[in-house]
């Protein structure tokens, strides 16, 4: 594998590249297109189920590597029994979330991940604890995770959340239009949905899980894009099955193909089920091979997670040490 553009001198949010990439307007609904996605499922399987062995960085380059993985982490709680200490202990940590020590042997001096993604209701609490971070405050919306409330009621919840001040929204589509192959109605929503997002970025969760066939999946990640999503995301971690590198190579090859033929870059978020810094790895390659270090960077690519930066913190430590440490010395809130 080649060695990443990136080294542990440069690999924090504050210190990559302030590039400025035009947002995806959309376009007109194109149904030939649509039409015409495939998805070769033994293929596919048979790329992702030989690309971890295939694929291992050591040693300075893999805790360059696991670095960006904390660039690029959306730092989320998303419980029932979320609250504001809850929330304000897990926006520390997105300021910080390796310990200063370890930072500075690493040579680093700072680093925070991509975002905090929170309920509606944590919204204030966690712009007020990130004031002055520069790190936006993501919302998951529309009727999360279900997505079945009324249609007017997941467009004011969009609003109601952006004039909380979130930046990012992370919004659910209806599954039921893809089940039913009912691609204008899935267009329509994401379009209207885009609109009520106003500045703020929007992230289509596909709830891939859900979708039936990866066929399914390559269309929804299609429809959604020419609707305006600015990301598109596997699933709102609450699915039985949630990401997986089958559903990641569809998603990025559509992404792929969306940014040859309109020239607008679409980022990518995997959620749920990546808690291990070894499988951040694997997707991190992917993207690399499959985008190429354009979506390297936390505008372009995040992942949905928690734990997941805890693993990160021991890998980092045994980098420094040559010893693991207990999981509580990287508590994340």
């Amino acid at each position: 594998m080649q060695n990443p553009t990136m080294t542990p001198t440069n690999t924090t949010s504050a210190q990559l590249p302030q590039v400025t990439e035009p947002r995806n307007p959309g376009m007109a609904l194109d149904m030939d297109w649509v039409r015409s996605v495939q998805a070769n499922t033994s293929a596919i399987e048979r790329r992702c189920a030989t690309l971890p062995g295939r694929r291992s960085i050591k040693k300075d380059h893999q805790a360059a590597w696991l670095l960006r993985a904390i660039a690029c982490i959306d730092l989320t709680t998303l419980s029932g029994d979320d609250t504001e200490r809850r929330v304000q202990r897990l926006c520390a940590k997105a300021r910080q979330p390796v310990r200063a020590d370890m930072l500075a042997a690493l040579g680093l001096p700072d680093l925070t991940t991509g975002a905090v993604c929170v309920y509606h209701e944590m919204i204030p609490a966690a712009v007020s604890a990130l004031q002055g971070s520069g790190i936006p405050v993501a919302a998951v919306s529309t009727g999360f995770p279900a997505g079945l409330s009324p249609f007017h009621l997941r467009l004011q919840e969009i609003k109601d959340s952006v004039a909380a001040g979130a930046e990012e929204i992370d919004i659910v589509i209806s599954r039921r239009h893809v089940l039913e192959g009912n691609w204008e109605a899935l267009y329509d929503e994401m379009r209207q949905m885009r609109e009520a997002c106003g500045t703020a970025h929007v992230k289509a969760i596909l709830a891939t899980g859900e979708l039936g066939t990866l066929r399914n999946v390559a269309r929804a990640s299609l429809v959604c894009m020419m609707g305006g999503a600015d990301f598109i995301k596997t699933s709102t971690g609450k699915e039985g099955v949630n990401a997986t590198l089958p559903v990641t190579l569809v998603m990025i090859r559509a992404i792929r193909d969306y940014h040859a033929r309109t020239g607008y870059r679409v980022g990518y978020k995997p959620a749920g089920g990546i808690s291990k810094a070894k499988d951040a790895l694997v997707y991190l390659a992917l993207i690399k091979e499959e985008l190429g270090d354009r979506w390297l960077q936390p505008d372009l690519f995040r992942f949905g997670a928690s734990s997941l930066l805890g693993d990160i913190e021991r890998q980092l430590e045994h980098h420094l040490t040559g010893a693991y440490s207990a999981g509580h010395r990287h508590a994340i809130g």
